[in-house]
């Protein structure tokens, strides 16, 4: 007996016969039964069948293909789930960083703001430098924990060589949209100082030091 696979999670490294198994076994237990199902009847009716006949064995489980990939995959799932937490928590955080560093910016720079009113610029105009560098800060603080964080998955995954975690994969459309997520978040983490900007009094920011 013989096969060829690729991925070792169901079958592991050796395969060999129940009859040569059982010489080195006190007690034979089935852990899992693979059904490979002829062209023709659907997954439903199979699996129907199956249940109708491992009814007499005690009654275990029956998955298809899809219901199996889920049960495994859970674990991994639940690790997400923390994960994706964990993100937005460093989200909140982050944008409370932001704020306070731009407000403190602000102060720093009342006397430059105040000259930039005073030689034509406007009130819309003073909020939109402020929710621009809020933006940029956004960007690269994104930018650079998507290149770590991708880096580090694909070292996870290399470490993890032989089990559950035996595929990377950095889908390009949901980086995009972290991205896009990070700017809107600097977006929203501007709002706060840029209508402080907007309203600084021109003669006092002029008089500040």
């Amino acid at each position: 007996m013989g096969a060829i696979y690729t991925h070792t999670q169901i079958a592991g490294d050796y395969l060999i016969t129940q009859q040569s198994w059982a010489a080195h076994s006190r007690q034979v237990l089935d852990d899992q039964i693979l059904v490979k199902l002829r062209p023709g009847p659907s997954i439903s009716a199979a699996t129907k069948a199956v249940t109708a006949l491992a009814a007499a064995y005690g009654k275990p489980q029956i998955q298809d293909r899809a219901q199996y990939v889920a049960s495994v995959t859970k674990g991994v799932n639940t690790l997400l789930g923390l994960i994706y937490v964990m993100l937005v928590l460093a989200i909140m955080i982050a944008l409370m960083g932001i704020t306070n560093t731009l407000s403190l910016a602000i102060y720093e720079r009342t006397g430059e703001l105040g000259l930039l009113r005073a030689v034509g610029q406007t009130r819309s105009q003073a909020r939109s430098l402020i929710r621009w560098e809020s933006v940029l800060i956004a960007l690269f603080g994104t930018l650079g924990g998507v290149l770590l964080g991708t880096f580090l998955g694909w070292a996870v995954v290399k470490a993890s060589a032989g089990t559950a975690l035996a595929a990377f994969s950095a889908p390009p459309i949901q980086l995009l949209i972290l991205l896009a997520a990070g700017a809107a978040a600097g977006v929203l983490a501007g709002l706060r100082p840029a209508r402080r900007v907007a309203r600084l009094d021109l003669m006092r920011a002029l008089a500040a030091e």
